[in-house]
């Protein structure tokens, strides 16, 4: 049996050249999409291209450029919404050229130790999603390579991407106050960045409506268990000691919530308002219907991209200033006046 029919055998440039009797060099043009080579030329060295079977070594092509035009991602691989900005940010690089490397967050894997898979596979720059590493690891390393931080506010080398979670959870706040609501607690997220401002973010709204004395900040974290903890210890309270409704760290704590309440025969919004953070898909399944606050996905993938672009041309004439956009609320049915102010 020949080299062809052998199961390790792989068809290299050269066989292509050879297959359609031009040099490598003009093979390569053709295969890259470069002009020079006639269509007779071009026309051959594909069909012995799609003859013998090849693909390009693209690593052994990118190394000969010098640029991997790979951008990694750190993400938590449980998060809806994680998913949703890839999603996102797979469309705005592929307008640019660039291709995704992606590497998740477990529990036998860091931040850190994510993001070191990714410069193992010459990614020239790094998207950190939702980091919740220190401001200091975070600037080591963007000294390292160009990194944003989504999420979060930025560093000295590491430009953040974020929708301002302080007025998120001021529109949350303000929303449940216009349908009555004064008890309102806030269900903290894990340490963190992202969960300081969103808290900072419920207090600031509660004093400004002047209920400071009513600010209910309950622990709880990023996950449908904690969600779940959180609703077991507001139910647990006195009748005159829970809260009318709850804002949530993000979309999987409030569904962990709503379903404890749900499961305890409480109703929602009836009983509890409960508003949650992301615009997560599972928000607008029509079973859930979760007023949420959305962070605008499509907008922050596309400032991200642009940042990048920026820290990879080097054009930025010092650090790029953070980017903020504006959230939005969305209502759905899970929030309502509270009992008996219909």
């Amino acid at each position: 049996m020949g080299a062809e029919g052998t199961a390790s055998w792989r068809p290299r440039l050269v066989d292509v050249a050879a297959r359609a009797g031009v040099s490598t060099a003009t093979a390569s043009l053709v295969l890259r999409g470069r002009p020079g080579p006639s269509r007779s030329t071009a026309d051959a060295v594909r069909a012995a291209a799609a003859d013998l079977g090849y693909r390009p070594d693209r690593t052994a092509s990118l190394l000969a450029r010098h640029r991997s035009r790979l951008v990694g991602v750190v993400l938590d691989v449980t998060s809806p919404f994680h998913a949703e900005l890839v999603r996102s940010l797979d469309d705005a690089m592929g307008e640019r050229g660039l291709d995704l490397v992606l590497s998740t967050v477990t529990g036998r894997r860091d931040e850190a130790r994510a993001a070191e898979t990714l410069l193992d596979f010459r990614c020239e720059a790094l998207v950190v999603l939702g980091p919740q590493m220190s401001a200091v690891a975070l600037d080591a390393l963007g000294g390292a390579v160009p990194v944003v931080a989504v999420g979060r506010e930025g560093t000295t080398r590491a430009p953040g991407v974020l929708a301002s979670d302080d007025q998120g959870l001021e529109l949350a706040v303000d929303h449940l106050v216009a349908l009555g609501h004064e008890r309102i607690a806030f269900v903290d997220g894990p340490r963190g960045g992202i969960a300081t401002a969103r808290r900072g973010g419920y207090r600031a709204a509660m004093r400004r409506h002047g209920l400071r004395p009513q600010a209910d900040v309950v622990p709880g974290g990023a996950t449908e268990d904690a969600g779940v903890a959180a609703g077991r210890a507001l139910l647990g309270r006195p009748d005159r000691e829970r809260p009318t409704a709850v804002v949530c760290f993000n979309d999987r704590c409030a569904i962990g919530l709503r379903d404890t309440v749900i499961r305890a025969g409480a109703a929602v919004p009836g009983r509890l308002s409960i508003v949650g953070y992301d615009d997560s898909p599972l928000a607008r399944l029509g079973t859930i219907d979760l007023t949420s606050v959305s962070q605008d996905p499509v907008g922050l993938a596309q400032a991200t991209v642009t940042t990048v672009a920026t820290l990879l041309e080097g054009s930025a004439g010092g650090r790029p200033v953070d980017v903020v956009i504006p959230p939005q609320l969305v209502v759905r049915s899970s929030t309502a006046p509270p009992a008996g102010r219909e």
